[in-house]
């Protein structure tokens, strides 16, 4: 009988589970529906404030605001602290879509809109499905999740094609050579999946880029 509880309670936990679930993709479209044009910022929350990839992503969130541009990230620490820093220092909108972890991950102060998450998946839906480009600045396992996600999803027609854009040749270039030589050589994608992913070192043409793809005058 002891058994059967515990059964049963496990059943119920899950079942309560879906709710909050449901209630995570309610609060965070109720929050972004009118948030108007944006792009989602990755990056390390490890690179500090005097690494000069701290600084591109400041100067590029700052011209993405000029632009009208919504800037969304992760909303912790790192590069995203230096986007919705730029963002918000431009009066932008600076959004961080949080997730709850026992280390690392603490609010930035640059946001004027905080959303937290529990659910990973949920928190990657939202970043993009209210963006018109990703950009992928240096980071960790979690930026290149977010960077093959997003990949994945254009490549098999699951989402609008976007821009993936890879800031930084020097950190990036050997990822590169490494999915042409082994994936593309191996036939493992095809040489029109290449496209999807730009690689640049200049925020400005970073602007041009997202500009091009919703229809505005570079």
């Amino acid at each position: 009988m002891e058994k059967q509880y515990v059964v049963e309670d496990i059943r119920l936990s899950e079942s309560w589970r879906l709710f909050k679930i449901m209630g995570e993709f309610v609060e965070g479209v109720e929050k972004l529906h009118d948030l108007g044009p944006a792009v989602s910022i990755f990056g390390s929350a490890r690179i500090t404030e005097e690494s000069p990839y701290y600084v591109s992503a400041l100067e590029l969130a700052r011209k993405l605001a000029d632009n009208g541009f919504a800037v969304i990230t992760g909303g912790g620490g790192g590069i995203m602290e230096a986007a919705n820093r730029g963002a918000a220092g431009k009066n932008g909108k600076s959004v961080g879509l949080n997730i709850i972890l026992p280390r690392e991950q603490e609010p930035n102060p640059y946001t004027d809109l905080l959303i937290e998450f529990d659910y990973f998946f949920v928190r990657k839906v939202m970043f993009i499905k209210y963006a018109s480009a990703y950009v992928i600045m240096p980071g960790g396992f979690g930026t290149l999740d977010e960077l093959f996600e997003a990949v994945t999803l254009i490549q098999t027609d699951r989402i609008k094609p976007l821009p993936v854009i890879l800031f930084g040749s020097s950190y990036w270039s050997g990822l590169l050579d490494w999915i042409r030589e082994q994936l593309l050589e191996n036939k493992m994608i095809s040489l029109r999946d290449l496209d999807i992913i730009h690689l640049t070192d200049d925020p400005e043409e970073i602007v041009s880029i997202v500009k091009h793809a919703i229809g505005l005058k570079p």
